[in-house]
């Protein structure tokens, strides 16, 4: 299968319109654009996976004029005054929209064999994640959780002014949380009225959702939602002290990690206090034909919560997995990758631990709960949690949420990518922007050598992304962060 073949026909049609919408690129950026990024382009011959669920299109022609699709057609006439894109063998999709997309790294200092030193970390990498993401085809991001939320805010407006190269980035607060060590580089709320005051102060910086974390209480929890909701702003939750029920009762609007942090039925759980098996214990007992499994997906329904699937960071707890991909791994920088590889060596000698057998079960049974939300009409999105562990890195794991979604999960690939763009924009509230291949909206695309209709797999062969109708070369910006994310 050939390279796409770009020309470039010299043209007299007026783009003055074009050109005024469309946010030019800082000259950092012009050594990563691909062929000569004419204001009007036309993909020729090109498959598309629309995003919306609909049957796959054969051999078709996009045309794109600045920043949106103008036309979309089998018969659309070439027009001659365009960069002209021969794809054939290429499959056009929307851009994913990753719903749990941090810009940090998880550093634990002194990692080998035997394990760590603390405390955690949370390094950011505002240089090495955003070319990762928008390399890798993701052109929107929440971040789901900031430990330098100045910087997020920041880099969403530079990025937006074409100054930095990255995806576009909808910013959530810090966490909100109550008392832990886990990581000590959040704030630790004193009770509802602070929780309330932290969600006014941080809407008012720039941040465009909130996320309560482990350790919050019901009242923190619900003084929060009411303060963002007052505000038109959502909050979701990677939970343990609060239950599923509990939340959705509090009017939460997503959960994250799918059902993997649900404590409804841990033996030890008292009233806003995190468990000691954080959810395990109720997904080992919640099988997806279960009656426990079938009341609470009804629940969650009823109150229209989102549940973000975030397969990829639970995937690598499993022996052998996932399997190793040369080019994300050759990201990490020397010692990350070091760490990476200890960790996994570490678990794969424990086969036959029963904690592992455990956590494959458990992994199992979300997957198929998972589909069970969805057959009962549950809106669930897609993300990877990139903890910095090599398994799940910016980008490579939102691919493979992806296809986890088809191999695991169960979904056929059009359903999986629905999930992982249009669901993602419709819960942002721009469906009518982004989130699939329609004429009118912006050309926020990934072109992928292959067909990912017919093999999953394919959507890991990025060639070309484009967001706001400007091309890069996904080659290109992956070059750029070679060995560095973990370090910037």
């Amino acid at each position: 299968m050939r390279k796409p073949v770009v020309l470039f026909l010299s043209f007299t049609l007026s783009t003055s319109i074009a050109l005024a919408q469309r946010p030019t690129p800082g000259s950092v950026s012009a050594e990563y654009l691909y062929g000569q990024n004419s204001p009007v382009k036309v993909l020729q011959h090109v498959r598309i996976i629309d995003g919306t669920g609909a049957a796959v299109l054969q051999d078709q022609t996009v045309i794109i004029d600045g920043m949106r699709i103008t036309r979309i057609g089998h018969d659309v006439a070439t027009l001659v005054n365009a960069e002209i894109f021969d794809l054939t063998g290429y499959t056009v999709l929307p851009g994913l929209v990753g719903m749990h997309d941090h810009i940090y790294y998880l550093q634990r200092p002194n990692s080998d064999a035997a394990g760590s030193e603390r405390p955690t970390l949370l390094p950011q990498m505002t240089f090495s994640a955003p070319r990762m993401y928008l390399a890798n085809g993701v052109t929107t991001i929440r971040t789901a959780g900031s430990v330098e939320p100045y910087a997020d805010i920041n880099l969403r407006h530079l990025i937006d002014g074409g100054s930095l190269i990255g995806p576009h980035l909808e910013p959530t607060a810090p966490y909100l949380q109550g008392p832990s060590d886990i990581f000590i580089q959040m704030h630790t709320l004193t009770g509802a009225e602070d929780a309330t005051s932290f969600v006014k102060f941080w809407a008012a910086a720039g941040s465009t959702n909130f996320k309560a974390y482990m350790h919050i209480t019901r009242a923190e929890l619900g003084a929060a939602i009411q303060a963002a909701h007052a505000l038109h702003l959502k909050v979701t939750g990677h939970l343990c002290s609060v239950t599923y029920p509990e939340a959705a009762e509090l009017g939460i609007d997503n959960l994250e990690h799918g059902f993997f942090v649900n404590t409804q039925l841990d033996p030890d759980k008292q009233p806003d206090q995190c468990s000691r098996e954080t959810g395990s214990a109720t997904l080992a007992r919640m099988t997806p034909d279960s009656p426990e499994a079938a009341a609470l997906i009804k629940l969650l329904v009823a109150h229209h919560i989102a549940i973000t699937s975030t397969l990829p960071v639970f995937e690598a707890n499993l022996a052998g997995k996932p399997v190793l991909r040369p080019k994300a791994l050759a990201t990490l920088t020397p010692q990350a990758l070091e760490a990476y590889l200890y960790n996994r060596n570490r678990r794969n000698t424990s086969l036959d631990s029963p904690a592992l057998q455990r956590g494959a079960t458990n992994y199992k049974n979300d997957a198929q709960l998972e589909h069970k939300f969805v057959e009962a009409g549950g809106f669930l999105m897609a993300g990877l949690d990139p903890t910095g562990n090599g398994a799940t890195l910016p980008g490579f794991g939102d691919q493979h949420e992806v296809e986890l979604l088809v191999t695991d999960a169960g979904f056929t690939p059009t359903e999986a990518i629905k999930i992982a763009t249009l669901n993602g924009a419709t819960y942002l509230g721009q469906q009518d922007r982004i989130g699939s291949v329609e004429v009118g909206k912006d050309a926020d695309l990934m072109i992928v050598k292959g067909d990912p209709s017919t093999h999953i797999t394919d959507i890991e062969n990025v060639e070309i992304v484009l967001k706001d109708g400007t091309a890069y070369d996904s080659g290109k910006l992956l070059e750029s962060v070679k060995g560095h994310y973990g370090q910037y």
